[in-house]
């Protein structure tokens, strides 16, 4: 039983190690409550790809740092369903199904800027982002500010807990 984060480096501003943020999804997923199979994409895209993404899902324009697009899962059928493909006597059972958590795209572009607006490195902007992307596919969100506040603690503790910047 894992969770696979399918990672892409599909820009050229930053040198991304996929490995190290896969990781940390990872560790956000699990620290979340995320058990069984389980799938995520996690793709770092240029500027003109997240301004496209932007426009088309959320009707905002420009760059953006970090979108999530969560696969809302569908209810499970009730009863019996003949074309369900269960297995019959006899046969194996039918391998667990993934069950597909959605997609994260980040802009490096954006992030570096926003690390110097922030005061803060690059590598700790990424991380926030990653963190930020996978709570947000798990239906946290920042409208209200007391959800905000929940949302920024949460980040604080899986960030304190998996993020290895500064750590030997």
């Amino acid at each position: 039983m894992t969770i696979d984060i399918y990672a892409a480096d599909e820009q050229h501003d930053v040198i991304i190690d996929l490995e190290r943020w896969i990781a940390l999804a990872n560790g956000a997923l699990v620290d979340e409550g995320v058990r069984g199979l389980a799938e995520v994409s996690l793709i770092f895209a240029d500027e003109l790809t997240i301004t496209s993404l932007n426009q088309q899902f959320m009707g905002k324009d420009g760059p953006t740092d970090v979108l999530s697009f969560p696969i809302d899962g569908e209810p499970e059928p009730t009863g019996r369903v003949p074309d369900a493909g269960g297995s019959g006597p006899g046969e194996p059972p039918m391998p667990e199904i993934p069950q597909l958590i959605g997609d994260i795209v980040i802009c490096p572009a954006v992030a570096a800027r926003n690390a110097v607006e922030h005061e803060c490195s690059l590598e700790d902007e990424l991380a926030l982002l990653v963190v930020h992307g996978v709570l947000h596919l798990l239906g946290w969100d920042h409208v209200v500010d007391e959800e905000a506040e929940r949302m920024e603690a949460r980040e604080r503790e899986l960030l304190a807990r998996h993020n290895r910047v500064g750590r030997t």
